[in-house]
């Protein structure tokens, strides 16, 4: 199908086969490359997430309370681990066809219903990740701060490595939303051109 777009443009204007096989270089280039970066990004998400759990003492008015906690004792981080588990499957999967069409030298998009399917999930899952990565935030903020208007304390003082590994982990998931973003710019782009 390339060479058939290639040769059509080419019919068309006498220079344009050039800039259009640069075009299509660099399209496969940034989409394995923006695959395997959103791929690591998700799979990093999950592991720091899943390696988050801490034991220490909270002082609480003189008392020393024993204290424990770890990522599945949150709802919030739950889903951050799910989606981003989900992401990553999506990432290595768009990643093994991509790599799987330029050994074969096919184009990594077969049609325009592939490009709309990938371009569809693509979308998904940037909104999932970002969803995850924001109801994240709001259970870290709150162990971070505190409540304000009761006794319950800040537990990142005493929890300060779970803390940092959840705040890790969150900012991974907001980075593999930016990376998917970034591959539907360029699923657009491929749609553009055809």
């Amino acid at each position: 199908m390339e060479s058939s777009v290639l040769k059509t443009k080419d019919a068309e204007s006498g220079t344009a086969s050039e800039p259009c096989r640069r075009l299509f270089r660099n399209y496969h280039v940034m989409h394995v490359a923006l695959r395997l970066v959103c791929f690591s990004a998700s799979m990093a998400s999950v592991v720091v997430m899943i390696s988050a759990k801490e034991k220490s003492t909270l002082s609480l008015y003189g008392f020393d309370i024993p204290v424990y906690s770890k990522w599945s004792f949150s709802d919030s981080f739950d889903y951050l681990v799910g989606v981003s588990a989900a992401a990553t499957v999506h990432s290595l999967l768009q990643l093994l066809m991509t790599l799987r069409m330029l050994i074969k030298k096919s184009p990594i998009i077969s049609s325009k219903k592939h490009a709309w399917l990938l371009f569809a999930c693509d979308q998904v899952f940037a909104y999932a990740m970002m969803s995850s990565g924001s109801a994240a935030s709001g259970v870290t903020n709150l162990n971070r701060t505190g409540i304000k208007h009761s006794s319950l304390p800040n537990f990142c003082k005493s929890l300060h490595s779970f803390c940092d590994r959840v705040a890790l982990s969150i900012a991974f998931a907001f980075f593999g939303c930016f990376l998917l973003a970034m591959s539907l710019v360029l699923d657009v782009v491929w749609l553009s051109e055809y």
